[in-house]
């Protein structure tokens, strides 16, 4: 007799994920339609945010193009703020007009507008948007903060980019937010005429990932390499047996750093771009550094030989540009770090290899007059001019 279980097995199974999917749906549709506010206000619209426990209620009035919200986020704790924005100009935090809420220390909930000008600065402070936002208050029940508000809609559209966020207090102060995961996916658009509502969290990570490689790539060519290459060339060239090794390993890490260079002040271009923020002296410094590192390359085939007459100046320019490339990398490195705002760990991690740095070319300075001064001692005069170099010759 043929045994029927097994085949009736996938049938159950999907039949399972059916049911589960339905009640997944339906729980989170009673959570958005089912939800009773205070003061008898009633919302025809409703939607659930895509992360971030989030969901947004409102009413539009086309007669006025005015809108009347309540936004709700759920599992908060009064040590928590929230907020949410519309993007008018752009996406993501930079440049949002926000609603914000929190309960205080003292009990009393906190509700406000602030216009975040600047991502690098954590504290959303009160201020005016760039709309009209006739009235904003805000609850805190059972574990939700609740802001309710009425905007009217600047321009002519009815579709926005939008965000919302949660973070820590400090006291009675917004901090700083988690900077991954769904905090970083919590921009989309709204439709408040048709009630459509769409996720933009994949390009926010997508972004988010750009800069990192952004970072990463410019820290490792221009923030890394290029100083291990400066000091290569200054410190082992004085050995005549490090002669021509020295010149070579040099030459690898200069070329390297500008070919990686490149790409990462490339991605740079490309996030100014999308991002459409006027970051003035971040991206003036990366511009000048590519500019100056385009020359060292031209200049390196223009090289004179070492008996021409020109040499001197060619390598005063050489040593001059180099450095001043390194000094800039550096201020730039850490103007970065200002945009970006990654985990302390990378910010600490670069200033200890810069301080690193800093010490070997200390030891490694003291150890080769040392050594100059010592061989200048022990061996006849040679009528050599540059002693310092062994060679004569600067890079």
């Amino acid at each position: 007799m043929e045994d029927t279980k097994p085949k009736s097995t996938p049938i159950r199974f999907l039949s399972s994920l059916l049911m589960i999917s339905l009640l997944i749906s339906s729980s989170s549709a009673q959570n958005c339609q089912s939800t009773t506010f205070s003061g008898n206000r009633i919302y025809s619209t409703c939607t659930a945010l895509p992360v971030l426990n989030s969901f947004l209620h409102w009413n539009y009035h086309q007669s006025n193009r005015t809108v009347d919200l309540a936004y709700r986020h759920t599992g908060v704790s009064s040590t928590n703020w929230v907020a949410w924005a519309l993007n008018i100009n752009g996406v993501g935090m930079a440049g949002a007009q926000a609603l914000v809420a929190f309960q205080g220390t003292g009990g009393n909930m906190q509700a406000y507008t602030s216009s975040v000008i600047d991502t690098r600065i954590s504290t959303l402070s009160p201020g005016n948007l760039s709309f009209n936002v006739p009235s904003i208050s805000a609850e805190f029940v059972s574990s939700e903060i609740i802001i309710y508000a009425t905007l009217h809609l600047p321009g002519d559209g009815t579709s926005f980019n939008q965000v919302w966020q949660i973070g820590p207090l400090s006291g009675n102060n917004p901090a700083a937010h988690n900077l991954a995961g769904a905090n970083v996916a919590s921009t989309g658009t709204v439709n408040f005429a048709d009630g459509s509502v769409t996720g933009d969290g994949g390009a926010a990570s997508t972004r988010q990932r750009n800069k990192n490689i952004h970072g990463v790539l410019n820290a490792i060519s221009w923030g890394v390499l290029m100083p291990f290459g400066a000091i290569v060339a200054r410190y082992l060239k004085v050995f005549k047996s490090a002669d021509p090794a020295w010149f070579y390993i040099h030459v690898a890490c200069q070329s390297s750093a500008y070919i990686i260079g490149v790409a990462g002040w490339g991605t740079g271009l490309k996030l100014g771009e999308e991002s459409g923020l006027d970051n003035t002296t971040h991206r003036n410094i990366g511009i000048t550094l590519f500019c100056l590192g385009t020359l060292q390359v031209f200049a390196l085939m223009l090289r004179p030989n070492k008996d021409n007459k020109y040499r001197m100046y060619w390598n005063f320019y050489h040593w001059g540009v180099g450095y001043a490339v390194i000094i800039l990398t550096i201020v730039n490195i850490f103007k970065g770090f200002e945009l970006l705002n990654p985990a302390k760990g990378w910010k600490h991690a670069y200033i200890g290899i810069i301080i690193s740095y800093g010490a070997i070319a200390v030891l490694l300075e003291c150890y080769t007059w040392y050594f100059v001064i010592k061989r200048k001692r022990h061996t006849p005069p040679s009528g050599d001019k540059y002693p310092y170099a062994g060679n004569g010759q600067a890079v």
